[in-house]
């Protein structure tokens, strides 16, 4: 099935993530992580000045309202 392109995260019928019925859901998390990661950079990066500008202030007054509680 490799050549197929099934290689290890689908498994043989989905013998390798330990369920018989193979529900067809990839196994590679470090691949989803980084694509979710990607598409947060995408967004930020999509940003219009102000909101970007907003942003940055509202996470310099979360960071100093986190420290305050600390």
């Amino acid at each position: 099935m490799v050549e197929y392109g099934n290689g290890i995260s689908k498994g043989p019928a989905g013998q390798v993530g330990g369920s018989g019925g193979g529900g067809g859901a990839d196994l590679d998390w470090g691949a989803q992580l980084i694509h979710s990661a990607s598409g947060a950079v995408d967004t930020i990066v999509r940003l219009p000045t102000e909101q970007l500008v907003l942003l940055v202030v509202a996470v310099f007054i979360g960071l100093w309202v986190l420290k305050r509680a600390l």
